[in-house]
């Protein structure tokens, strides 16, 4: 459809009013809020993630995508509520403690709401604790930790450990990002995987509950 092929477009181009504009016209044109998610606004998410891994555009870019996405969500969400789209499941994200980082991580949740993913976003400096809480309460699929920091890595175990201690980590998947973090890391402290950059970590999570 031409109308969800230029969402994608204006997306990809960050233009946030017009992206807003298309997605209103889609709905009054009865289109489903799954179709337009699906076929416009992630195809555009799709697009610039493929980009951004090729170095084909950077996080300035990244962002004003992101923007022009979130605008277009807040339009579809109560749609999507009402079995509009399956959501792919629920994702708990935060920063670890000690660290106030968030570009990174607020690029993968807007990714993974982007590819119909249920968000949890706990924020940054990120307390153990409330990372188990949020497992308790929201039941997740995915826990996802960031860190850009070396010295609030070890945060990063604590949770895999403290989710062992409670008998929760059967039932979550743990992954892991941020500048310093590794795949050997990851491996040594039992998360279930890790990804360089946001588009991995949607791939990542996809390919851990399927």
């Amino acid at each position: 459809m031409e109308i969800l092929n230029k969402l994608a477009e204006n997306i990809e181009a960050g233009n946030a009013a017009e992206t807003k504009n298309l997605t209103q016209k889609a709905l009054e044109q009865g289109m489903m809020a799954s179709e337009i998610l699906n076929n416009g606004l992630i195809k555009g998410m799709n697009s610039i993630g493929v980009k951004f891994r090729n170095n084909e555009v950077f996080i300035p870019e990244v962002l004003v995508a992101a923007r022009a996405m979130k605008g277009a969500l807040e339009i579809l969400r109560p749609l999507l509520g009402e079995g509009g789209a399956d959501s792919k499941g629920k994702v708990v994200i935060g920063t670890v403690k000690g660290d106030l980082h968030d570009i990174g991580k607020n690029i993968v949740g807007i990714m993974l709401e982007g590819a119909g993913f249920e968000v949890i976003d706990l924020g940054t400096d990120t307390p153990v604790e409330k990372f188990v809480e949020a497992v308790k309460s929201h039941k997740p699929a995915v826990v996802g930790l960031s860190a850009l920091l070396t010295t609030t890595m070890p945060s990063m175990k604590q949770v895999v450990e403290k989710l062992r201690e409670e008998n929760l980590r059967d039932a979550v998947k743990v992954i892991i990002g941020g500048a310093p973090v590794t795949q050997p890391f990851a491996d040594e402290i039992g998360a279930d995987g890790y990804s360089a950059d946001a588009t991995g970590a949607v791939d990542l999570a996809k390919a851990l509950i399927n």
